[in-house]
């Protein structure tokens, strides 16, 4: 399947938005390298998977409860609106063409965005760089051993989320498959 779930299916529907929150919100409480979570993945394959609004939540709600505990802060904004950006993205590209090379190129994009968007973020803010070009600069530079470890994590998730949705589409074909040969 790809695409959102069928509303008639709304057990299935309510079981993968409580599980995306789940993986989210355990992800970040986990002992990880900086920025190595599983967020912008549920962006992505929610935005993959479910209806609209439901993707867009779904990284949202997993953010707001693990802030409450971690800690808010003051790039709540940019880092919020990064990954709601990274679910609509998802939610309109990858449902035109689900497919590797399509989920490659929105995960390095969403990293990519993620990184560009947070750092703009905290210069802007201003406080920690000079509110010039050179500014600017630094924030993007001193971000980079940041955005390694965001686009590794987003490759990992990402791959473990659709790697698993398959196997486990492909195992209930099989499955589907053998109880049909069976009864025939």
């Amino acid at each position: 399947m790809s695409g959102d779930l069928k509303q008639s299916n709304s057990k299935a529907l309510l079981a993968l938005t409580l599980a995306l929150v789940i993986l989210g919100i355990w992800g970040r409480f986990l002992p990880h390298p900086y920025n190595f979570t599983p967020i912008a993945a549920v962006a992505i394959f929610g935005g993959a998977m479910l209806p609209r609004r439901l993707a867009i939540v779904v990284p949202l709600a997993a953010m707001i409860v693990s802030d409450l505990f971690i800690g808010l802060h003051s790039t709540i904004f940019w880092t919020w609106g990064a990954f709601a950006l990274i679910a609509l993205a998802s939610s309109s590209y990858l449902r035109q063409r689900l497919n590797f090379s399509s989920t490659a190129a929105l995960t390095l994009g969403g990293s990519v965005g993620f990184y560009l968007l947070t750092n703009f973020g905290v210069w802007l803010q201003g406080g920690l760089y000079e509110p010039t070009l050179s500014g600017l600069m630094r924030s993007y530079i001193n971000g980079l051993p940041f955005f390694r470890n965001t686009l590794l994590g987003d490759m990992f998730y990402v791959g473990a989320l659709f790697g698993t949705y398959y196997l486990i589409m492909a195992f209930t074909r099989q499955l589907s498959h053998s109880k049909a040969s069976v009864s025939s």
